[in-house]
């Protein structure tokens, strides 16, 4: 792939300051034949369509909520179009508004680590991401898009980024923060043995108590059955298992007593065919729950998975903290 990869932020306060930014690149795109996408708002849609004119047959539009709507399924479709795009010969351009309203301030960390590993999955494909981010947004999330995105686009003109950090310091630095602890009311349940069945068993009582969708159920038993499976294999006793719910949430915990080494984030990135060994099977854990937190030290190691819940019943202790 000739060209290089590129990812850049768009901040804009009026919706003319996205099209100044936006028409030059995705025209630029459809000129050299690239793969364009626009994944923005519907009514920036119809900006776009109305501004481009035939050249709108060029593009290919998605809605932002629906493209950004779990961040390690949107990294492997992504990244799976831009590895395509450059087999073809092609090249993937994305011009993307990131969905940043009504989420948890644990969706937009995540999501805020997404933007900052792009940097590293994305890195031989060639691909070229303009990242369009309106000042409306809070002040966090905008100062962040200046810390994962090498470059900031105004109009045609391109500036790097002085408050640029590398993925890999980023996201560590996301992960210097400790984890608040479990709720005394958490369910633990000790793991002497690797009896996956009845592991399985003790988390199926417990989420059938909550409105935990059945898909989910599933989803969460193969999460928790590679996530124990790793405990056994490379940390070390005593090994926990601890369930709880918070607020529109079921929270399962793993902790033992290794520190885990691993250079690439455990599972960050989508792994290459020969790669996924060397990632524990954590990447498909991603694949699997809302949120993956994983804290590694000295004093043990921690993995905590998240997945959403329509609600919580009122017979089953929440915790609120």
């Amino acid at each position: 792939m000739s060209q290089a990869f590129s990812h850049r932020v768009l901040p804009y306060d009026r919706a003319d300051d996205l099209l100044d930014g936006a028409l030059p690149f995705l025209r630029e795109g459809i000129e050299n034949g690239d793969r364009v996408l626009a994944v923005t708002t519907l009514a920036m849609h119809m900006l776009l369509r109305d501004k481009l004119g035939a050249d709108a047959a060029g593009v290919e539009f998605f809605e932002s909520d629906k493209w950004y709507a779990h961040p390690a399924r949107y990294l492997a479709d992504t990244v799976g179009m831009a590895e395509t795009a450059a087999w073809q010969k092609r090249r993937l351009r994305v011009l993307g508004e990131p969905a940043w309203a009504r989420r948890g301030e644990l969706e937009l960390l995540e999501w805020q680590r997404v933007e900052a590993i792009t940097n590293a999955a994305f890195a031989e494909t060639g691909a070229a991401l303009l990242c369009a981010y309106s000042r409306s947004l809070p002040a966090g999330v905008v100062a962040a898009s200046r810390q994962t995105h090498p470059e900031t686009m105004r109009g045609e003109a391109t500036q790097p980024n002085p408050g640029y950090q590398e993925p890999w310091t980023y996201n560590a630095r996301l992960d210097a923060k400790p984890l608040p602890p479990p709720p005394d009311d958490s369910l633990d349940l000790d793991i002497q043995v690797a009896d996956l069945y009845w592991i399985r068993a003790y988390v199926t009582d417990f989420a059938r108590r909550t409105p935990l969708p059945e898909d989910d159920l599933q989803r969460l038993l193969v999460a928790v059955t590679e996530v124990v499976t790793n405990a056994l294999r490379h940390g070390r006793p005593p090994i926990t298992l601890r369930l709880w719910l918070e607020p529109g949430e079921l929270v399962c915990e793993v902790t033992d007593h290794g520190h885990w080494t691993e250079r690439t984030g455990f599972g960050l990135i989508p792994p290459k065919p020969a790669g996924g060994a060397s990632r524990f099977g954590l990447w498909a854990v991603r694949l699997l729950c809302s949120i993956v937190q994983i804290r590694t030290g000295r004093e043990g190691t921690v993995v905590r998975l998240r997945l959403q819940i329509p609600a919580v019943p009122a017979s089953l202790p929440v915790n609120t903290a």
